[in-house]
């Protein structure tokens, strides 16, 4: 990260900071009460060392017994004894208001980042592995957090202390503290320099963790593939290389933060012999009191201590910049085109969809669809079939919204679906996927996902229409049987059964139904067929199959290649056409 960019992110990171200004207030007015009372207490412990020492050498010398009274030492002790506890409360304070500041900043990273995902267009989420957004949104974020927490607070608290210590050891002692300074400057080169690997190594950390989660992740969700192939060797490999170099890159950051901090002890402690010998030759010849040479190695300590710290944090905080890096980069991706200002409302559409001269592309240097046009009356079945990678989801998906179309205009009742709302727009749609997604919740939950004030009666008949009922019944607690967010007690079936339920309880005007019967057995998705043929009727539906035996009826058949339809009509039409959807038909039924 160059010096501009990490100064912009560290610039943003604590911009987000100013609603709390109030804790921060705090947080700094404990900070100089902690430091002042830290700088005071070696002083003031010189004063009541040397009267203490005075005090024994008198008794010694008049042979009387010494005591402490309140008048002699007590006042002092206890003096001193307040100020250390006031120095423990102001520590505490800073230390906790400090944590409540670093989670208050990372909650609202996270909420943004939320937002932010739910903001994204599809085309983000197919280009970027899911591990690796997982990454961006828990470990990065968990890294800023754990830092500012204590990193950031005892760096500030450090370089307090080392200022004030400083500038009372040469108070004290201008040789002795030009000798400590001579050590610390040598700790302090050798800081820099490990502080800019640090942060090169922290950045490829985060790397390798993101691309580790997203290989976990891929082989979690593709265990029963995987087995069914025999890869169980090679996906292990996989898994131990991310690992590995996870590993590597954990290592040369954790050398890099911990290495400095035994170094620099060294250093400091060499620092405190040579001056030892120098302050026992300066009490014997009376230059400097034993309560002077104790208070100078108090603050040799608070400097040298805060500086081993200092060096640790700010290799951690280069950690934390990253990660920030990172999760900045996530919150400046590309966003959706807003929804318009004044959205038009289309409260239940009765179905009429065209598509006119529509052009799309994941690249818009490399269009996949041109110049698409078809026009879907209210009630009628449009089959979109072809081959797979013909685009026959993406034409959907387009309808939906889930892409912006390059140019050309989708409208459903004559509105351009460009000026709705997409919750708008997308009310008036039910969908039943191949690909089924059950949540963590009750088999009840699951089937009002989208209509969730639903009552129990209707939750009831919208899964005795999709044939689903009677399995359901046959689960540990029915319809209040809890499911896991894989769903593995249920069939690949039985899951598409429940999101067909789905769509019969919210009712929707429009339908899109992509291979909804794929996992069925034959004579259920007869039945299905049955339920799926009453639900369609009098609204506009979309179905794409691959067996063209389930959608001979359909008023319309869209036949796709390559991202164009290339023929359309009904079942009778196109095989009089005799050309590929005829090729195909007879090639299934031959």
């Amino acid at each position: 990260m160059s010096n501009i960019k990490k100064q912009n992110t560290v610039i943003r990171l604590f911009s987000h900071l100013h609603s709390q200004r109030i804790r921060l207030t705090v947080v700094a007015v404990s900070i100089i009460i902690y430091v002042g009372l830290s700088i005071w207490n070696p002083m003031y412990s010189a004063i009541v060392i040397d009267h203490l020492w005075q005090s024994v050498q008198a008794s010694w010398k008049s042979g009387t017994a010494f005591a402490i009274t309140w008048d002699n030492m007590g006042r002092e002790l206890v003096q001193l004894t307040v100020q250390y506890f006031f120095t423990w409360i102001f520590y505490y304070l800073q230390s906790y208001l400090m944590a409540n500041v670093a989670e208050n900043l990372v909650l609202d990273l996270r909420k943004q980042v939320a937002a932010k995902l739910n903001r994204l267009p599809l085309r983000f989420f197919d280009q970027n592995m899911a591990g690796e957004i997982l990454s961006r949104v828990t470990s990065d974020l968990d890294k800023i957090t754990e830092v500012l927490q204590t990193g950031l607070l005892k760096l500030i608290v450090a370089i307090g202390t080392i200022i004030g210590s400083l500038i009372v050891m040469f108070y004290y002692s201008v040789p002795l503290t030009c000798i400590f300074l001579l050590f610390m400057l040598v700790s302090v080169v050798i800081t820099q320099i490990v502080s800019s690997k640090s942060l090169r190594y922290a950045g490829e950390q985060q790397e390798t963790i993101g691309v580790l989660t997203g290989i976990v992740e891929e082989f979690y969700n593709g265990r029963d593939v995987i087995k069914a192939y025999n890869h169980e060797s090679e996906s292990i490999a996989q898994v131990d290389t991310a690992a590995e170099n996870a590993s590597v890159a954990n290592q040369k950051v954790n050398f890099l933060i911990n290495c400095v901090n035994p170094l620099i002890r060294l250093l400091t402690r060499l620092s405190n012999v040579v001056i030892a010998i120098i302050a026992g030759r300066a009490m014997l010849n009376g230059t400097m009191t034993v309560g002077v040479v104790q208070a100078f190695f108090q603050y040799i300590n608070q400097a040298a201590e805060p500086l081993t710290e200092a060096s640790y944090m700010v290799n951690s905080l280069q950690a934390a910049f990253a990660s920030a890096k990172r999760t900045f980069e996530l919150l400046d991706e590309e966003e959706e085109i807003p929804d318009p200002a004044s959205p038009v409302t289309l409260e239940r559409a009765k179905g009429e969809i065209q598509f006119d001269n529509i052009s799309f592309g994941y690249d818009p240097s490399k269009l996949l669809m041109k110049d698409i046009s078809f026009t879907a009356h209210p009630g009628q079945k449009i089959a979109v079939v072809g081959s797979t990678g013909a685009g026959k989801t993406t034409l959907v998906n387009l309808l939906m919204r889930f892409y912006e179309i390059n140019s050309g205009q989708i409208s459903i009742d004559g509105v351009d679906v460009a000026k709705m709302s997409r919750s708008g727009l997308r009310k008036n749609f039910g969908m039943v996927l191949q690909d089924t997604w059950l949540f963590g919740g009750t088999i009840a939950e699951n089937i009002a996902y989208g209509k969730p004030g639903a009552s129990r009666k209707e939750i009831i008949a919208a899964a005795r229409a999709a044939k689903v009922d009677y399995f359901i019944r046959t689960m540990p607690q029915g319809y209040d049987t809890k499911l896991d967010n894989e769903a593995s007690t249920l069939s690949a079936g039985q899951k598409q059964l429940l999101t067909i339920a789905r769509i019969f309880l919210c009712n929707p005007p429009i339908l899109i139904l992509d291979e909804a019967t794929s996992s069925v057995d034959t004579r259920t998705e007869v039945e299905i067929g049955k339920a799926m043929k009453k639900l369609m009727s009098g609204r506009s539906s979309f179905v794409i199959a691959h067996r063209l035996s389930t959608i001979r009826d359909a008023d319309m058949i869209l036949f796709m290649e390559h991202g164009n339809i290339i023929e359309q009509g009904s079942h009778k039409e196109l095989l009089k056409k005799n050309g590929a959807y005829a090729a195909l038909y007879y090639s299934q039924f031959e």
